[in-house]
């Protein structure tokens, strides 16, 4: 036995001792008592925290997979001192990470030596060291560092503790029903207060809370997750309750997805058949040179002779719409006031580019230097921002914030999992095991296309699955490398 397989026997056999859990009975009465009597109710939750710590030290498996079932009831929480952060995922990642850290200090084999030389891990690392260096560049040191430790322990916990813990079908099954499960009850809870409104396009915005931000957040997550349910259904083809379970879970998401009026997930849920059609038949790398070639041709023609400023919108006419209908006709008239502050921002985006196009602003420093670059004839009702979001274009942002490298490095990690997706698909015998693969790719797929306008791969409902699908499919690597063998 190793050392540190003794050191945590004794650890359990005091934490088991009749005194600890004494103690523990103490702290749970005394927190509750000083948070009615001073109105803090925050302590209450003290006893919660020491809970978490005793059962992380007892079995972190566990505190991982309620991580995972956090995910879709995390909700945002700002600190009167305007410090914000996602409850209650985010101290339990970074509760994880320090657990990780942990481990791999007193065993060196908990990460297998193959998972940190893959090609996947290895564009992480070079794009979390770029995001490293332009940190230390950076306009605004505080908020870059907020933004580099937060990126730390997402990669950490979701890549590299995920890559150690869902090694087999039985444990990704494990994850997939942790994370399904607490997801359909906020989809329930949406749906029976949307119903209330009549699914109505302008009510969708009052009963997200408190689970969600936006209806966006709300669509993409279920988007992001829907590949795993599909292939789920041919994981439990045999079991028939089972079987038709799923397939009516699937139309629920498909619903849902539907009455969430959110442009990016029907998009991104509609590529899927095509991609499928081009892994099938060994395009992909076609369909990344027509993509990355039509962007540059586009690029090039509305900078040529400043032509992008014939796109310019009407500010009378660039409203908010209430009905669906009226915001899909608006978008393809340029008349949409989400779309064309987009365009807004972009074009002041290009510029902050032009200005610093090695290192950028500095990670999460796009906010607070965007405005003297944009184009006022760009101008929309929102352009004030007072809400003080993003770019919503995870692509560009990374280009502002971290320079033309950090958006290379982020491009060829993304265009090196569609190629290493499509490849796996091919060298995988087994039709169970493509399942797999296929639900993680698509899974990514759909981030990637929901990105190009939207930022949301800093949120934990969205950044969360990037980093653990990447996990899977280097899993689902090795898998194939051992079979091999």
């Amino acid at each position: 036995m190793s050392y540190f397989h003794i050191d945590y026997f004794i650890l359990k056999q005091h934490l088991t001792f009749p005194p600890i859990q004494t103690a523990f009975g103490v702290i749970i009465a005394a927190s509750l008592l000083i948070a009615l009597a001073t109105e803090w109710y925050l302590l209450a939750l003290v006893p919660v925290g020491l809970l978490g710590v005793y059962i992380t030290l007892m079995d972190y498996r566990k505190i991982y997979y309620l991580l995972l079932a956090c995910l879709p009831l995390s909700t945002e929480y700002y600190f009167p001192n305007g410090f914000g952060t996602d409850l209650p995922t985010e101290p339990i990642t970074v509760g994880l990470m320090l657990v990780f850290i942990f481990q791999v200090f007193h065993d060196r084999q908990f990460v297998q030596f193959s998972f940190l030389k893959h090609p996947i891990t290895l564009f992480i690392l070079a794009h979390l060291g770029w995001i490293i260096i332009t940190t230390i560049t950076s306009s605004q040191h505080l908020v870059s560092i907020k933004y580099m430790l937060a990126k730390i322990w997402y990669i950490v916990v979701f890549y590299f503790l995920t890559g150690s813990l869902l090694r087999t079908t039985k444990q990704i099954k494990t994850a997939f029903w942790w994370i399904l499960i607490p997801l359909l009850a906020t989809m329930i809870y949406v749906n029976i207060g949307h119903a209330g409104y009549g699914f109505s396009f302008d009510s969708i915005y009052r009963v997200l809370s408190p689970f969600y931000r936006n209806h966006v957040a709300y669509a993409c997550i279920m988007a992001i997750f829907f590949p795993f349910v599909w292939y789920a259904i041919y994981w439990y083809w045999e079991k028939r309750g089972l079987r038709w379970l799923l397939i009516a879970i699937a139309l629920f998401f498909v619903s849902s997805i539907y009455f969430s009026y959110t442009r990016a997930a029907y998009v991104a849920l509609l590529l899927l058949p095509i991609i499928y059609f081009i892994i099938r038949l060994k395009w992909m790398l076609y369909a990344i040179g027509v993509g990355l070639l039509s962007l540059v041709i586009g690029l090039s023609f509305m900078a040529q002779q400043n032509n992008y400023l014939e796109y310019a919108p009407n500010y009378e006419k660039t409203i908010t719409h209430t009905e669906f209908d009226n915001l899909l006709e608006a978008t393809y008239k340029l008349e949409d006031i989400s779309t064309m502050e987009r365009f807004h921002r972009w074009i002041g985006g290009f510029f902050m580019v032009e200005e610093k196009p090695l290192v950028g602003f500095g990670p999460g420093n796009f906010y607070d230097f965007y405005k003297p670059y944009t184009v006022n004839s760009f101008r929309t009702y929102v352009s004030e921002n007072p809400e003080q979001s993003g770019i919503h274009n995870y692509y560009l942002m990374t280009a502002v914030e971290q320079g033309i490298p950090g958006l290379l490095l982020f491009l060829m990690l993304c265009c090196y999992v569609l190629m290493k997706g499509q490849y796996l698909y091919h060298q995988t015998p087994s039709k169970f095991h493509r399942t797999h693969i296929l639900a993680a790719l698509f899974s990514f797929i759909v981030i990637c296309a929901v990105l190009i306008i939207n930022d949301l791969i800093e949120t934990d409902k969205v950044g969360s699955f990037f980093f653990i699908s990447l996990a899977l499919l280097v899993n689902l690597d090795l898998h194939n490398g051992d079979e091999a063998s």
